[in-house]
């Protein structure tokens, strides 16, 4: 890569331990926030390199959803910069055409990203005033270690980066099968069998759903209020709705008007066991980044019956579960739809920028700048629009200093090498 100069000696003895000079800034992840960094590098001219600890553009999205996904928002919601979806797509693209759109967007500014390559730690170098990325090759039997050197450090490895699993009473003594959503693929082979569904977020009611559509019986487990809205109002997308609401009216009064649409087109969810919370959905995003449910059809089974709403677990034996309030419930298997977490604490050593939870300390929408060259992405709880959004800001800050500095050079006749040692 005409970015990368590797400092070496003696190929043979450093060929699995070298060192890498980085003209520009390092990208860690190649899901949609990474790809969308790099697109609008490449728009100010600055180099950069992009490491993926898979072997594969958008990881999450090729190897850890289920079949029935697509798109919760209008795709001109979910574009990244500079690139817009194809016309042809439908208006909620799926699982399918969303990674076809990443591997073209990849292809079309050419973003090459060095795959196989987890990065083990990060830390700033305040003698040289640079950041020093440790990684490991996964590729193939031979271990192989890089330390990449960079001005720049862009975390783009998101909020959905490691999945959790909680620690629930007697699930170890569980004999079925217990699995959590991002393995989970397609109801068909669950078909006549008592599944458990741990979680009501949007991925708890889609699961439930695909598993009725396979002839499963769903039980979903609902331990906290939740807000489910209509994904369109009168046919406008509830979130386009939002949008150009809030453009007029206070928040407080927008969550109102969604959740008036709501009643009317839902009815009373409270009745069938889905407690909304007292905090409308718009505030209560914008204050804990909890994701309100956007209902494409389990609702419906809910109503019928077909999916159970069942209060938080107690504890599980070989092949039941004991419910909060003491009913008990023959399973077959168990469905983690408890979500996922950041996993920049296991790697990135840095305190003053974020927080032990893997986010910026910062608020939205300061989420997105640190100190001493560090950007985040993808971490603002505003989807596929915020980190595109963040993307742009990132790419305009580093292009700044990058086309000033590089001016500055081409007047400078004197010639200054940095030499950095193979370790």
């Amino acid at each position: 890569m005409e970015n990368l100069f590797r400092v070496t000696d003696n190929e043979d003895l450093f060929a699995h331990h070298r060192c890498v000079w980085v003209n520009g800034p390092v990208i860690v992840g190649a899901g949609p926030s990474g790809l969308a960094v790099g697109a609008c590098l490449k728009k100010q001219g600055v180099p950069f390199v992009v490491l993926e600890k898979a072997e594969c553009i958008a990881s999450l999205w090729q190897r850890r959803t289920y079949d029935r996904l697509k798109l919760h928002l209008p795709k001109q919601f979910c574009q990244l910069p500079n690139l817009p979806f194809p016309a042809e797509f439908p208006e909620y693209p799926t699982k399918k055409q969303f990674i076809q759109y990443l591997e073209s967007y990849a292809n079309h500014f050419e973003i090459n990203p060095q795959f196989n390559e987890c990065v083990q730690s990060a830390k700033y170098d305040e003698t040289c005033g640079l950041w020093r990325v440790k990684t490991v090759s996964t590729s193939g039997s031979t271990r192989s270690e890089v330390e990449y050197i960079c001005r720049w450090l862009v975390v783009a490895t998101g909020e959905n980066a490691e999945c959790v699993v909680p620690d629930i009473n007697g699930l170890s003594s569980f004999s079925g099968k217990v699995m959590h959503v991002c393995e989970y693929k397609s109801g068909e082979t669950f078909q006549g069998k008592k599944v458990l569904v741990v979680g009501c977020g949007n991925s708890g009611m889609e699961v439930s759903l695909d598993l009725c559509n396979h002839n499963a019986m769903p039980s979903m487990v609902v331990r906290s209020s939740v807000h489910v809205l209509p994904r369109e109002i009168y046919g406008k997308s509830t979130f386009e709705l939002g949008v150009l609401l809030m453009k007029w009216l206070p928040l407080w009064l927008v969550d109102k008007l969604l959740l008036i649409f709501a009643w009317l087109i839902l009815g009373n969810v409270e009745k069938y066991g889905l407690k909304r919370p007292s905090m409308g959905p718009l505030e209560l995003k914008n204050c804990k980044g909890k994701t309100p449910v956007l209902d494409i059809g389990a609702l419906q089974k809910i109503k019928s019956g077909e999916i159970k709403v069942v209060p938080g677990i107690k504890r599980f034996s070989a092949a039941s579960v004991e419910l909060v309030n003491g009913e008990k419930l023959d399973i077959d298997s168990v469905i983690m739809a408890t979500g996922y977490r950041s996993n920049v604490p296991y790697w990135l050593q840095e305190s003053e920028f974020f927080s032990k939870n893997g986010f910026p300390k910062a608020p939205s929408p300061d989420a997105w700048k640190g100190k001493a060259g560090l950007y985040a992405v993808g971490f603002t709880r505003r989807g596929l629009s915020g980190a595109s959004s963040d993307a742009v800001k990132i790419a305009q800050d580093i292009g700044k200093v990058w086309k000033e500095e590089t001016r500055q050079k081409k007047k400078t006749s004197a010639c200054h090498r940095r030499c950095i040692s193979q370790f």
